[in-house]
């Protein structure tokens, strides 16, 4: 169910041109959601847009909607179907919030290795390493 979901999400903001499309498997993180999915648009107008097209896609698949939070400005609008969580920001909120590199710290086990990025992917599909 979370994989379908993801791709209808991802299509339906491919649709209205988000940019920067990255999917966060949190499953090890947290047991609130599976996956998060963080995208930008250009303008407020194009942000409220891409949330709008994504609750749109899903209801019509049958998903429901827990919520919608931040469409009163539109800076940062977070999506929430429970499973997969979608954050669409500006470019500036969503640089200086940085929620992939949040989401993506492991807790280190004795463990020095970096491996922070292992659980990101980007719109194609290929893991950012």
């Amino acid at each position: 169910m979370t994989q379908a979901l993801k791709d209808i999400v991802i299509n339906a903001l491919e649709e209205i041109k988000a940019t920067d499309i990255t999917s966060i498997d949190v499953r090890e993180l947290t047991g609130i959601m599976d996956t998060m999915v963080v995208a930008s648009g250009n303008s407020n107008r194009q942000v409220k847009s891409l949330a709008n097209s994504v609750v749109v896609s899903a209801k019509e698949a049958g998903y429901s909607l827990i919520g919608v939070e931040g469409d009163d400005k539109a800076e940062w609008i977070l999506v929430d179907f429970g499973d997969v969580i979608v954050h669409i920001m500006l470019p500036s909120t969503r640089e200086f919030y940085d929620l992939e590199r949040l989401w993506s710290i492991r807790p280190n086990e004795g463990d020095n290795s970096d491996d922070s990025s292992s659980n990101i992917w980007n719109e194609a599909g290929d893991k950012v390493e």
